[in-house]
C-alpha cells in the first residue's frame, strides 16, 4: 500500500516533491527532473490507481496527501520539503497543505480545481464516468490514433512523450479513473489552510476556465501571504497545453520553480492576478 517514487539527485540538498496530473504518472516531470536534478533532492511518487502505485489504495485527496505526507517524513531531507503539484497533483499538495500546514517550506499549485466548472456536474457522476471509461478507454485502448488525439487533445501531452502517455491511457483501471475524476471535480478548499506557514505560489493559465482562475485565487486568499499569478501563454496555445505547461512550456516552468524556491524574481509570462 505504498506509492512507488522515482528518488534522484544528491543526497544532502533540499527537497523537492513533484506530484503530477491525473491519469498519468512521475513521467510528466522529466523535464523538471532534468533540469532540478544536479541541485536538488527530488521525489517523484506516482499517486494511488496510477502508472506504478496501482496497488497504493484508491485514490482520494486525503488518502493521497496523507501517502505523499508519509513519504516526506521517510525521506525527505530535513523533514521538510518544496511541494511542485500540477492539475489533480495541485489538488493533493493543497488538500496537503490544509492537513499539514508545516511540511512544507514552499509550495507551487498549479491549476487546482476547486470550483465546480458550469455544466460539469451531470458529467462527473461515477455512472457516467463508468460509461466514459468503458466507451473512450476501454473500448480504445489499443488504437494508437485515439490514444495521441486524447494526448494532443485533451492533456497537451508532446509528442515525444507519446510511449509513456500510451502506458498510462492502456493501464489506467476502470475503477482507478472513476476516482479519479470524481475527486477532481468533487474537490473544494479544504479547512486548515488559514493556519499553514509555507510560501504559497497559486498559478494557471491566462486561457484557462474561469473557474480555474477563480480557483487559483481562492486557494491564495486562504493562505496566509499566498500570492496568485496567470501565466501569458502565446495567443495559439490550446487550453489543454495551457494547462500541461510543465511539459509544453518546461523551461518557463522549471525557472517558476527554482525562483519561487530560491526566492528570486518570477519569470516575466508571470502575471500577478488582481484581488477581488
Amino acid at each position: 500500500m505504498s506509492l512507488f517514487v522515482n528518488e534522484l539527485g544528491p543526497s544532502d540538498a533540499a527537497t523537492i516533491v513533484f506530484l503530477h496530473g491525473g491519469g498519468g504518472a512521475g513521467w510528466m516531470w522529466q523535464p523538471q527532473i532534468d533540469a532540478l536534478q544536479g541541485s536538488y533532492h527530488i521525489l517523484v511518487p506516482d499517486l494511488p490507481e496510477q502508472g506504478r502505485s496501482t496497488d497504493a489504495g484508491a485514490f482520494t485527496m486525503p488518502s493521497a496527501a496523507e501517502q505523499v505526507a508519509a513519504l516526506v517524513r521517510e525521506r525527505a531531507h530535513g523533514g521538510r520539503v518544496h511541494l511542485v503539484g500540477l492539475s489533480e497533483g495541485a489538488q493533493v499538495v493543497v488538500q496537503l497543505l490544509a492537513s499539514e500546514p508545516r511540511l512544507a517550506e514552499t509550495a507551487v499549485v498549479s491549476s487546482a480545481l476547486v470550483r465546480p466548472i458550469p455544466g460539469a456536474g451531470a458529467m462527473s457522476s461515477r455512472g457516467v464516468l463508468k460509461w466514459t471509461y468503458r466507451t473512450s478507454i476501454a473500448a480504445l485502448r489499443n488504437v494508437d490514433w485515439w490514444i495521441r488525439w486524447n494526448m494532443h487533445g485533451a492533456a497537451g501531452v508532446p509528442d515525444e512523450y507519446f510511449t509513456h502517455f500510451r502506458e498510462s491511457f492502456r493501464t489506467l483501471s476502470e475503477q482507478g479513473f472513476v476516482d479519479l475524476m470524481a475527486a477532481n471535480q468533487a474537490f473544494r478548499l479544504p479547512d486548515g489552510l488559514g493556519d499553514v506557514t509555507s510560501r504559497v505560489l497559486a498559478v494557471c493559465g491566462a486561457g484557462e476556465y474561469a473557474a480555474m482562475k477563480a480557483s487559483a485565487r481562492d486557494i491564495a486568499d486562504a493562505i496566509p501571504g499566498g500570492r496568485a499569478y496567470q501565466v501569458m501563454h502565446p495567443k495559439a496555445t490550446s487550453l489543454a497545453r495551457q494547462h500541461n505547461w510543465s511539459m509544453t512550456a518546461p523551461d518557463v516552468f522549471t525557472a517558476m520553480v527554482r525562483a519561487w524556491i530560491e526566492g528570486g524574481p518570477l519569470p516575466e509570462r508571470l502575471v500577478e492576478m488582481p484581488r477581488a
